[in-house]
């Protein structure tokens, strides 16, 4: 899953991005409104969390300008803790929720979550099942038919989680990587095929299909 995060506070950028890396997610960041702006009508981001005051454009006018294009990426707006009037303006102007400043890191991973789960139809909870295979996305591991619990890398969880929340589709090793690494990562193609190796040596063969010049599908049933 990849997040965009538009804050213009170098600190509790850093400090966002390493918790929610840790948590699993994939982070781009931007410190202004226009490049922010630009970055969330790309079609790569599950959810952004926005400042609403920041240089150059401001949250409100960005998240205006997403609305009124309809694009309706799921977005959490990030406030001043007592300016009530700004979490207003941000839900009429579309917002999904909304968190004041200061929070804890726990308390925005928490709403990042359940927001995804609203915007991905789940039940809350913090395992994705699809047939007999089962990720514990707060522990980072994967339960397999056998009833063995595997641990997983970071990219590893990143990837079976793609694969989980979109199976049945065929998915091209762009797509793949546009969700498990950020701008700043060193991208190679050649990467997907070795962790989708990986996953196949903990699954089974018989869960991840190559479709030839497509890409990978996971089946839904065995």
């Amino acid at each position: 899953m990849r997040l965009l995060l538009i804050e213009d506070d170098k600190i509790l950028v850093n400090t966002l991005k390493k918790s929610l890396q840790t948590a699993g997610y994939v982070v781009d960041t931007a410190n202004n409104g226009i490049e922010g702006e630009y970055l969330g009508n790309e079609g790569i981001y599950d959810l952004v969390i926005l400042d609403l005051g920041l240089p150059q454009k401001s949250g409100i006018e960005v998240l205006q300008s997403w609305r009124s294009s309809q694009n309706s990426i799921p977005v959490i707006v990030l406030t001043a803790r007592d300016a009530w009037h700004e979490r207003v303006d941000g839900f009429k102007n579309g917002a999904d929720d909304y968190l004041g400043k200061p929070f804890h890191v726990e308390e925005l991973t928490a709403r990042i979550n359940a927001l995804l789960l609203r915007s991905q139809d789940r039940t809350p909870g913090t395992k994705l099942s699809v047939g007999n295979i089962e990720l514990n996305e707060e522990t980072q591991t994967v339960l397999t038919s056998d009833g063995t619990n595997h641990s997983l890398t970071a990219t590893e969880f990143r990837l079976l989680r793609y694969l989980l929340l979109n199976s049945g589709k065929v998915l091209s090793k762009s797509l793949l990587t546009e969700h498990i690494y950020d701008f700043d990562s060193d991208k190679d193609s050649n990467v997907i095929e070795v962790y989708i190796r990986r996953l196949r040596q903990i699954l089974g063969k018989e869960y991840i299909e190559t479709r030839r010049n497509q890409g990978y599908i996971f089946k839904v049933s065995r």
